[in-house]
């Protein structure tokens, strides 16, 4: 067992662990530690355990210090600082008229480093811009291409549940999404619908997609064939996934009516595979620009 201590530098951003020595850390203190940027400002955001060696990565660097009163001075002014930065950085993109958005600016503790975030649709040489940058603000200068998944968890917003978004609010780490999770909650395909304001798939898809998978599981499909608890045999008309419900269409004296079932009434066929939810081509080929091909992340590399 080793003991470590959890910390996370930007919000919702990933936690790193460090060996808290013998420094009495509390939950939520701010520390100074040591990474592979440069000394760094974090928050603890998992007091000191014991964990097991195999599951931390080593060799695990130290907290240097809990921040002090004069710490958390200069971690306000290199906010401040990142916001000049920001704008002297956007001076120069719009002076060479580059295709990108910059997103944000961050100065490492120390100032040893500043890094910019920008998204764009290509490859950018920004070599000029960096030794335009570098020529103003005396310091090691890193541009880094981000995905728009990335650039909405940074910049943050209002999704249209109507809170802010998870992921600039909760989620650490991006889930592959697809539009197979879509379709296993019935949900209206319509990319208007169904994506963030990253224009992505929206991360929520996610969250109930197992208890779909398991409710859809004990159903029979459209169009299968079932009996029911009162002899009657008769095909599926309609199912409904979280009342786990059926209707049946059944033939009562040479008529056929639509019955509703629920599910322990009903004998039939069970499936015998997960994947049921098929896509239609043509479902496919509208909505395959919004289906996530890899996961794009901040390489914050602590």
């Amino acid at each position: 067992m080793i003991k470590v201590v959890g910390v996370r530098f930007r919000t919702a951003g990933k936690i790193y662990y460090f060996d808290p020595g013998k420094l009495n850390i509390d939950l939520g203190s701010h520390v100074i530690v040591e990474t592979a940027r440069g000394i760094e400002f974090g928050t603890v955001m998992i007091a000191p355990k014991e964990m097991p060696e195999e599951k931390v990565i080593q060799p695990l660097k130290p907290v240097i210090r809990i921040a002090s009163q004069e710490d958390e001075q200069i971690e306000a002014k290199n906010l401040q600082k990142e916001k000049e930065a920001f704008q002297i950085c956007l001076e120069k993109i719009q002076k060479r008229n580059m295709e990108m958005k910059l997103v944000d600016a961050e100065y490492t503790f120390d100032n040893n480093k500043l890094l910019f975030y920008f998204t764009a649709d290509g490859r950018i040489d920004f070599r000029e811009l960096v030794k335009d940058l570098a020529a103003v603000f005396r310091t090691r200068i890193e541009l880094r291409q981000i995905g728009v998944r990335d650039e909405t968890k940074i910049l943050g917003g209002i999704g249209i549940c109507g809170r802010p978004l998870c992921c600039n609010t909760f989620l650490s780490e991006f889930a592959p999404v697809s539009i197979k999770m879509a379709k296993e909650q019935n949900l209206s395909l319509n990319p208007s619908k169904i994506s963030g304001v990253c224009g992505r798939l929206m991360c929520c898809l996610k969250n109930e997609e197992e208890t779909y998978e398991y409710l859809n599981s004990r159903l029979p499909s459209v169009g299968d064939f079932v009996t029911t608890d009162d002899r009657l045999r008769g095909e599926v008309h309609s199912v409904n996934v979280l009342r786990q419900s059926v209707k049946v269409i059944v033939q009562i004296d040479d008529e056929k009516e639509i019955r509703e079932y629920k599910i322990d009434q009903l004998r039939f066929k069970p499936k015998r595979r997960k994947d049921h939810a098929k896509l239609s081509a043509e479902e496919l080929k509208e909505l395959s620009a919004l289906e996530d091909k890899g996961k794009s992340k901040i390489d914050d590399t602590h």
